[in-house]
């Protein structure tokens, strides 16, 4: 089974949530929903990185790296094209 490290980034606050799930489809929509409790203040979200790891350790492990300063510094690097196009349309 795969395991998706995921980033969300929300319109509200301007902030990101990072999370790791076995289904990708089915934790979008529980997010969007208001059921997740970390993120039910924070809508809408919207998907902006995800990263496939073939065991749940690794997904956790990065999903951690995601969540240090490091990891911050990486992915605002990575998406920073992908950010400028969402905060236009917000």
């Amino acid at each position: 089974m795969t395991h998706i490290v995921y980033i969300l980034f929300s319109n509200n606050n301007g902030q990101f949530y990072t999370g790791y799930t076995n289904n990708l489809l089915k934790r979008l929509k529980e997010h969007n929903s208001g059921k997740v409790l970390s993120t039910k203040y924070r809508l809408p979200l919207i998907l902006v990185y995800y990263e496939v790891c073939g065991k749940e350790k690794d997904a956790r492990a990065r999903e951690k790296y995601l969540k240090s300063g490091m990891g911050k510094r990486y992915i605002n690097n990575r998406i920073k094209g992908h950010l400028k196009t969402i905060k236009k349309k917000i």
